[in-house]
């Protein structure tokens, strides 16, 4: 028997550069480092819509062959595997166990009693936020527990850090290139501050993988702002510390929906280097405003434009910000974070 069975989006042998992907893979990781690859077995679930008896039937033998099951599905298999497990464990008892990723299920569960009463009927629930914990408690589900998002990127010592001292300040983003993700506000506000001040005071290095729908489009908007923006392409997490420490800030301008507890601030924290973030769902209470980074209203025109001009005029406040970063990253490291599970699986 294995102690546990890991059913999830691992994508192996494949790049993705989603936070589904890389929290399934983290968790793979982490529980590997703690207990052995020998005592862990995967069923990755990339693609399965296109073979559902055969993920089904591994569904099954995951169960027969583990003690305790760790799903991690996404809003696409949220309604089909904690009911498949919940189904075909009755007569064998295991532990079932649901790592949430993103901040969406508090909403899911509010609107559908049946996917209520299916995930209230595994064992544990683990979310990466209070606030998300709180409103579930709230809903009536009550085998939640607090599980913060961790990468398994490395903190920089306090003696790497990198301190930009002269124009031009270096820019990034590092997500998913989407509109979602604000990609094309953060183009729109570095090309809109260098144009007003007549000169280039910021570059912007965009990290990730482009959105095929988004192509095109994000081509175009590159050839329009100038020289002043450049796609750097896919990264892995495993490398964003070396990628990311020369950056002055990392813009990560969102509005998706589904956004919990973004991968990307950990990097950026991770690597010294502070956020500036909407103040979109779950991110101010990751990101300490004037501490760490600084969140702004989303939607509100000119506001991070404003706040990239108090940037160029006093770059001092961001770069006092860096040892706060590696303060704040040394909280979501994995062996720490990781505890609360593995105390559940015993």
């Amino acid at each position: 028997m294995y102690k546990v069975g890991i059913c999830g989006h691992l994508g192996l042998g494949k790049d993705f550069a989603d936070g589904q992907t890389d929290k399934t893979r983290a968790v793979y990781k982490a529980l590997v480092k703690a207990l052995g690859k020998e005592n862990i077995t995967v069923l990755d679930t990339c693609g399965w819509k296109r073979k559902p008896a055969a993920v089904f039937l591994n569904c099954i033998k995951l169960l027969k062959s583990c003690d305790n099951i760790i799903m991690m599905p996404a809003q696409g298999g949220v309604r089909v595997f904690p009911a498949l497990f919940e189904a075909f464990n009755r007569k064998l008892n295991r532990r079932l166990h649901y790592v949430v990723v993103g901040g969406w299920l508090p909403g899911m569960l509010a609107e559908d009693k049946k996917l209520f009463n299916s995930i209230s009927r595994l064992d544990r629930v683990y979310v990466e936020l209070e606030p998300m914990k709180s409103e579930l408690s709230m809903l009536g589900l009550g085998n939640v527990l607090y599980l913060p998002n961790f990468r398994e990127t490395h903190s920089l010592d306090e003696s790497g850090l990198v301190y930009t001292e002269a124009e031009p300040y270096r820019l990034c983003t590092f997500s998913r290139v989407t509109p979602e993700k604000g990609v094309d506000k953060a183009v729109n506000a570095v090309t809109a501050v260098n144009t007003r001040l007549g000169r280039t005071v910021f570059l912007l290095d965009i990290f990730g993988k482009v959105a095929p729908e988004y192509e095109e489009e994000f081509a175009a908007l590159c050839k329009k702002s100038g020289d002043f923006i450049t796609y750097k392409g896919f990264i892995n997490t495993d490398s964003s510390t070396d990628e990311l420490k020369s950056c002055f800030a990392l813009l990560f301008p969102t509005v998706y929906k589904g956004e919990g507890f973004a991968g990307t601030i950990v990097d950026a924290f991770a690597a010294g280097v502070p956020v500036i973030a909407t103040d979109w769902n779950f991110n101010s209470h990751i990101i300490r405003n004037g501490v760490d980074g600084l969140v702004y209203t989303p939607y509100k025109d000119g506001e991070l434009e404003r706040i990239l001009l108090e940037a160029a005029e006093n770059p001092q406040r961001l770069n006092l910000m860096k040892k706060a970063c590696l303060e704040r990253a040394a909280h979501f490291e994995a062996d720490k974070a990781v505890e609360t599970l593995l105390n559940e699986l015993e």
